[in-house]
């Protein structure tokens, strides 16, 4: 790291990490700039606000850049504090959109113009015990984002393997799914750096949540992600969120503690049947409270944990009313993933 200041880092190799503002809890989400022979890669420019805008103006500003530096713009995944800005910023660079088809697809799910999911998501939740006045927040809570992403890019997929090059140099690909579908990351051996995107994040755990109509127990899915990252040598790692770390293999550890915990004492509330918006409750109290972004990412990550004790045998469901329960089941495995 050779310079800081309090919305971007310049580290070693002219790599700049942008903090690009976000209007929610994490408060940024790091964009990186990776000096190319004829200008930058742009990875995860952040959200599509007016702040966020603002910002990028300033950093081009004073680092000396011009949207025709921009040669390519990289997306690790489809989540819309990564995705936003991609389509404003290849109307202003002419730069082409690489990211995972899987991630491309979800977008269109959520934002296309045949958009379903928000609706889909909130059925999934009414058969989770959320209150009615809950759910109506969510499909709206979901068309807010709309304006967030637009204009949306036109996109060149990339693979879920292979080499791909980034800052003059070859980068492996990693598909590491879990928090997020189709989610990459980017590691180059010689000098163990890997961009990680929200796979792996320092001091906070990445989301993982059940989603309509897709993996059936994500959070085995996200471990299994981490699992694989474990065997790589890391001597730094580039997150989507919070600042880059040297500890990878000591996090990742970390994680899947986290998540044994977690499960163990989901699994201490079942000895009498409860639906998971019950279960969210008791994990995250007032943290939800009048939030519908943060309700939904606890519901979501709730229901995530509590269909992997289905598929271990610790919990079973029980549908009375059209309601789903949970309770606590005489068969399955430990809890342990260390």
């Amino acid at each position: 790291m050779t310079e800081a200041n309090t919305d971007s880092i310049v580290w070693d190799d002219g790599w700049i990490q942008v903090k690009v503002p976000l209007p929610f809890s994490l408060k940024w989400v790091n964009s990186y700039l990776l000096p190319e022979d004829d200008g930058y890669t742009l990875i995860d420019p952040g959200l599509h606000t007016a702040q966020a805008v603002e910002s990028w103006k300033h950093i081009f500003s004073r680092y000396g850049i011009r949207y025709s530096d921009i040669k390519q713009i990289v997306l690790t995944h489809h989540h819309p504090d990564h995705y936003g800005l991609a389509g404003w910023f290849q109307e202003q660079t002419g730069a082409p959109v690489y990211m995972s088809q899987l991630s491309y697809n979800y977008t269109q799910r959520l934002w296309g113009a045949h958009r379903d999911f928000g609706d889909a998501l909130a059925g999934i939740y009414a058969q989770h015990g959320m209150p009615d006045a809950l759910l109506e927040q969510i499909e709206p809570h979901f068309e807010s984002f709309v304006q967030m992403v637009s204009p949306q890019p036109s996109i060149r997929p990339l693979e879920l393997s292979g080499i791909f090059r980034l800052g003059k140099l070859d980068w492996q690909i990693i598909h590491t799914p879990g928090h997020a579908n189709g989610h990459l990351c980017f590691y180059h051996g010689a000098s163990r750096r890997i961009i990680c995107g929200d796979t792996v994040l320092p001091d906070i755990t990445p989301n993982v949540s059940i989603m309509p109509d897709e993996d059936e127990d994500p959070l085995q899915t996200f471990m299994n992600s981490l699992e694989a990252l474990a065997k790589y040598e890391v001597s730094m790692a580039f997150p989507g969120h919070r600042n880059p770390f040297p500890d990878f293999a000591g996090r990742i550890g970390a994680l899947l503690a986290h998540h044994d915990r977690r499960l163990q004492l989901m699994l201490d509330w079942l000895e009498r049947p409860v639906t998971a918006f019950e279960v969210c409750e008791l994990q995250f109290g007032e943290r939800i409270k009048g939030n519908i972004h943060n309700l939904r990412f606890a519901m979501s990550e709730t229901l995530a944990h509590l269909q992997h004790l289905v598929k271990r045998g610790q919990a079973r469901e029980e549908g009375q009313n059209g309601v789903i329960r949970f309770v606590k089941s005489a068969r399955g495995y430990p809890i342990s993933h260390l």
